[in-house]
């Protein structure tokens, strides 16, 4: 008997009925345990045995029943002698919003109309809570791979580009996605997967604000979104009454008390356990720690990934190795500006609400905090911005492209700015464009490696203090190894090698990446400005 298809016709309005159902229920609804904590023996087991050969793939995976029933099931069964534990988890978890590994490249289109067909190829959409996804309420950009959700800072330098090919309104619904992940949390985590919402990602919220605004007008946008600038302000500062009332307490959470009284900030995380999706990996390298140092490890290498540069030797004491990770005792350079950048778009903010007193405070603050970054992150005998270790109290040795964050931010002196153009152009510049770090360690954050949004970043910094052509000098040598590997090999990818023939980037904890959300964006963005 062949059973007729019958096509069930969309509802007009179904997809706006269903975006308000999530907006307005859905930060109501209790987020799902996180797979760790739901699975437990059975989540240590199948990421100790490496069921599959990267970690995350495992905690993506959509449970086919409740999690509760299926840990049951395996409790029954893990102690027979005929238990598979590979048939098992594939019987009961599927694969869901993975990278559409049937686009072929179009050999004939150009790069730009290449990243404008891939916009389609790499949208998603989840209105309902599955596995560790996270339900939102409009359609957003992934960065492709293995990496299948909306990630925090690489949604602005993705926005760079969906702004170039005036996808506003793709902007706009992932701009309305944080401010519900904003309400529902209370801060913008990492991506929209249960597993990391324990730590967020470098705040580039205020950017994206300034970027829509652009578009939509800037009174209207920062009144509309200065509430979710304010939460996310109270994240990144949480605890500094705290610090400042016990002295005894130097740092709590992300907030740092400095020897003269000051709050800076840090990169944290809200755990101290092996990262769900790099489980082996974490407890591969805490091996030999006991107690309090295992809890440290894993604390530091949570925070070194809420950097987003994970990971990079600017965490690590020794360079070379990744077990003398020390990131909760650092005063990053970068956090720190963009925390600068934050206030000073809140003040901004104010002023259009004609709240000139609440604006002043927020232009105090910024300025206190550009004086202490001036103070603590500037490395006279270098000549460069560096990162602060305040349990040393000194300066890290590292020099990092997190160093054009200050000049990214407008907080540089003239003479700053000119000292770290120079070294830039002397050492960090390469055939392919800056490389992220001086050192290297096979870390995928250190050299040879270069990264479209450090480029981004260190273009527009030099510009704000007119070295152009330094700026156009990095521009095109990236823009030249991004046309040069989509020529080869007929795709854009998450990082190069700046310094090789191939371009093709490497290291870290898992292979190289195709897509590449924030190369499309920041290639696209740059390219765009040659078309005007």
């Amino acid at each position: 008997m062949i059973k007729k298809i019958i096509k069930i016709p969309k509802i007009p309005g179904e997809s706006a009925l269903k975006t308000a159902v999530v907006t307005t229920a859905g930060g109501l609804m209790p987020v799902m345990k996180s797979p760790e904590e739901a699975l437990g023996v059975l989540f240590d087991e199948v990421q100790t045995k490496r069921v599959y050969g990267d970690g995350k793939t495992f905690v993506d995976l959509i449970p086919r029943r409740r999690m509760k029933q299926i840990q049951q099931e395996y409790l029954l069964l893990k102690d027979d002698p005929k238990f598979n534990l590979n048939d098992f988890v594939s019987r009961h978890f599927y694969k869901y919003g993975a990278y559409d590994s049937s686009y072929h490249t179009d050999p004939n289109m150009t790069p730009r109309e290449h990243i404008s067909e891939l916009w389609h190829v790499l949208e998603r959409k989840n209105r309902r809570d599955r596995g560790s996804l996270v339900a939102v309420p409009h359609k957003y950009i992934v960065p492709g791979g293995r990496f299948s959700e909306q990630f925090y800072w690489d949604s602005y330098f993705i926005m760079l580009g969906l702004a170039a090919d005036n996808r506003w309104d793709m902007i706009e619904g992932m701009m309305k996605n944080y401010a519900y992940m904003i309400r529902k949390f209370g801060f913008i985590p990492t991506a929209n997967r249960t597993y990391f919402l324990s730590r967020s990602q470098p705040p580039f919220f205020a950017l994206m604000v300034k970027l829509l605004a652009r578009q939509k007008g800037r009174r209207r946008v920062y009144i509309e979104y200065l509430p979710y600038l304010l939460a996310e302000y109270r994240f990144w500062m949480k605890g500094r009454r705290s610090v400042n009332e016990n002295p005894d307490h130097q740092a709590l959470a992300r907030v740092v008390q400095m020897s003269d009284g000051s709050i800076l900030n840090r990169y944290y995380d809200n755990k101290n356990t092996p990262r769900p999706e790099s489980h082996f990996e974490d407890v591969e390298t805490a091996h030999g720690k006991v107690g309090s140092e295992t809890e440290a490890m894993y604390l530091h290498l949570r925070a070194g990934a809420e950097s987003g540069w994970d990971f990079s030797s600017r965490w690590f004491k020794d360079p070379n190795d990744i077990r003398t990770i020390h990131t909760t005792d650092v005063i990053p350079v970068d956090l720190n500006s963009l925390l600068y950048q934050l206030e000073v778009t809140i003040a901004e903010g104010y002023r259009y609400m004609l709240q000139p007193l609440l604006a002043k405070k927020f232009l105090l603050a910024a300025e206190r905090r550009e004086k202490e970054i001036q103070k603590y992150c500037w490395n006279e005998d270098a000549q460069f911005f560096v990162d602060y270790d305040f349990k040393a109290k000194a300066p890290k040795d590292n020099l990092t492209l997190a160093a054009v964050f200050p000049l990214f931010a407008k907080i540089a002196s003239t003479k700053q700015a000119a000292a770290v153009a120079r070294r830039l152009e002397s050492d960090f510049l390469k055939e392919g464009g800056l490389v992220t770090t001086l050192a290297n360690t096979g870390q995928q954050w250190d050299a040879p490696n270069g990264w479209a949004p450090l480029q981004w970043v260190a273009i527009e910094g030099l510009r704000h203090y007119g070295y152009n052509q330094l700026a156009d000098k990095i521009k095109y040598r990236w823009i030249d190894v991004n046309v040069k590997v989509f020529k080869e090999q007929g795709k854009m990818i998450e990082k190069y090698d700046v310094q090789s023939q191939s371009g093709l980037g490497g290291g870290g904890e898992y292979p190289l990446q195709d897509g590449f959300g924030w190369t499309n964006g920041v290639l696209a963005a740059l390219l765009a400005e040659d078309d005007t």
